[in-house]
């Protein structure tokens, strides 16, 4: 027959095995953070039952409450540990609590009736029933692991039970076998080999929830991941409709601008006719009509040449800048006869007119950025106010000023003004589309660069252009300065 140190000896081999197991399991499984606690509680186990190898024939009263004690709590840390593990209510408190009493009754017991090994027997199995009945509640309720696999582990702590209560009734009913005993001797190792089958089963219970826990937790997530597959598959769907709507409307826009163009060069193309004609047939002009002559001209080129750069969707798509080196005076001469030939020419003052080296941009854009504006400024302005065109270079950059002592903007409104076909609100008894700031900001834009504008102290309008050097990136926006005091 196998003595009760041997069985001792046997079951602490198993639970330490058990206890290194599990933590492995754990350092491996991190996710599952519970299994900590339970490694954890065989670690206390095998704490326990090597103390009750260490320990010889006549122990001290503390070491045979300590030993127990420490076994004890290895069984509160499996059942909160478990609870944890199926995602139910701590019962960490509870066990400390039946623990703490449990401490109390054996070391009363200790001091007051050393030799009557009955009471803490049955105050064992009390503690051991209580414990067992909290895992048998958590599994009962449980609904995340299978069905036989949780009353296989009840049938196991119901088992564990049914022997604690079967050495306390043969305790009961045969107090002979533990008389003038101070602790347990070879008559009870049949318990303690039923302990060390009851911790072997607990074991394999434990790790097949785990495995199927880890199982659930994969086919989970190939579920989301089929989902999120599935939603990926959506959307994608959606983004090549979303494509295909936008190439047919790049389409429509595109023979949309053909057919605006055509519209356009239609009566530009009578108009130069009839230009053409008034020279054949006026070979001596005066120098009055000649000039108008010569202003249609170039009014209708340069429509021609609008149209050319911007209602043209494929050579928009091929660039819309023709860059070169700009002659400033060239340009500012130019602009003045534009205006000359409408009669407002008197009303122009440039000053600070600059000639920088090596200022390259496209020419007709720059033109037609400066005319809008100082046609904006006659427009909104007294029938014989002044506008002043101011033409200079600053921190390498040219800046193009154009003042007027018109009605001004609205400060309210500042910021809106550019957006396409927005009008101030003090405009309406002036004709106007709404379109000029706006194509004025684009063009600038054309060439990296900023259009500002403000009220003046005095009444009016302060229109602002920053302009990059020869060396700027043209399709980076340029750097603009603080705005100064006008």
């Amino acid at each position: 027959m196998i003595d009760l140190k041997t069985m001792l000896l046997l079951e602490f081999a198993t639970a330490t095995f058990m206890a290194i197991a599990w933590m492995l399991v754990w350092i491996f499984c991190r996710q599952i953070y519970e299994l900590k606690v339970i490694a954890a509680g065989f670690v206390a186990v095998a704490v326990g039952l090597f103390l009750y190898l260490q320990r010889g024939p006549d122990p001290s009263l503390l070491r045979i409450v300590t030993d127990n004690m420490v076994i004890k709590f290895g069984l509160v840390l499996w059942a909160d540990g478990l609870a944890r593990f199926l995602g139910q209510r701590r019962v960490f408190w509870i066990g400390v609590a039946c623990l703490a009493a449990q401490g109390l009754s054996w070391s009363a017991a200790v001091i007051y009736i050393p030799e009557d090994l009955a009471f803490r027997i049955h105050a064992s199995t009390a503690f051991t029933t209580v414990m067992m009945a909290l895992m048998i509640r958590t599994l009962a309720v449980d609904r995340s692991q299978p069905r036989f696999l949780r009353w296989i582990t009840i049938a196991l702590l119901a088992e564990y039970v049914g022997a604690s209560l079967l050495q306390s009734a043969l305790v009961y009913l045969h107090p002979a076998t533990v008389a003038n005993s101070r602790v347990l001797s070879d008559i009870n190792t049949w318990y303690f080999f039923q302990g060390h089958m009851f911790i072997v089963g607990f074991f394999i219970c434990l790790v097949f929830m785990v495995g199927m826990r880890l199982s659930m937790d994969l086919r989970d997530r190939n579920t989301a991941l089929g989902r999120e597959v599935s939603i990926r598959r959506r959307l994608e769907q959606e983004l090549s409709a979303s494509l295909e709507g936008e190439k047919t409307a790049r389409k429509e826009q595109r023979q949309l601008m053909r057919m605006v163009s055509h519209e356009f060069r239609t009566p530009l193309a009578a108009i130069r006719y009839a230009s053409d004609m008034l020279s054949v047939m006026l070979p001596n002009p005066e120098e009055a009509v000649s000039r108008r002559i010569r202003g249609i001209d170039e009014a209708v080129s340069r429509m021609t040449m609008l149209i050319d750069r911007f209602l043209s969707g494929e050579r928009q798509e091929e660039g819309v800048l023709k860059i070169e080196t700009v002659d400033i005076p060239v340009l500012v001469r130019e602009i003045q006869q534009h205006f000359d030939h409408a009669g407002l020419g008197s009303r122009l003052s440039f000053t600070g007119v600059a000639r920088p080296p090596g200022f390259r941009a496209d020419v007709e854009m720059l033109k037609t950025v400066i005319v809008n504006l100082i046609d904006n400024a006659l427009k909104y302005s007294g029938e014989t106010d002044p506008v002043g065109i101011d033409i200079a270079v600053r921190d390498d950059l040219l800046v193009i000023e154009v003042t007027d002592q018109g009605i001004g903007i609205p400060e309210e409104e500042i910021d809106r003004i550019g957006l396409r076909f927005y009008r101030a609100s003090n405009t309406s008894g002036t004709g106007g589309s709404g379109l000029g700031i706006h194509t004025c900001k684009q063009l600038v834009g054309y060439h990296a660069g900023s259009l500002e504008l403000r009220r003046r102290k005095g009444g009016g309008t302060l229109a602002r252009v920053h302009l990059p050097g020869a060396e700027a990136d043209l399709k980076r926006p340029a750097k603009q300065p603080m705005a100064e005091t006008v």
